[in-house]
């Protein structure tokens, strides 16, 4: 998919906000929201539909956690938890990672439809 190395896979040990045995989760480089964080499985793996059972269950676990901590800190109205599963969906970063980008009243002039605006065309129905 890339010749470049993957910046997940060099991650310092300063950056890793929560850990767990397979996974650990971080603040996204290029935020959507403040907040904005990414849960990735500690092995090198593309596609979230390949990760092992254990590393599946770590992301959720770390999942929970992050949505507490961010909840405490930045006291968020709502949640958008998003993965992107190859180049045709926008995966950019080929090591599997779960989006989870807080959401603030206003944040965007039509929030409705949520994940549904991926594809802006077919967001309304």
């Amino acid at each position: 998919m890339t010749d470049k190395p993957c910046p997940f896979c060099s991650l310092d040990d300063r950056e890793i906000v929560l850990q767990a045995e397979h996974a650990v989760a971080f603040y996204d480089g290029f935020p959507v929201n403040p907040g904005h964080m990414l849960i990735i499985p500690r092995r090198h793996e593309p596609s979230f539909f390949e990760l092992t059972p254990e590393e599946r269950t770590d992301i959720l676990e770390l999942l929970d956690r992050a949505e507490a901590l961010l909840t405490e800190k930045h006291s968020p109205a709502g949640f958008n938890i998003g993965i992107n599963i190859g180049r045709a969906a926008g995966q950019t970063v080929f090591h599997a990672h779960v989006h989870l980008i807080p959401r603030y009243e206003g944040d965007v002039a039509r929030p409705q439809g949520g994940i549904r605006g991926v594809i802006p065309d077919r967001q309304a129905y």
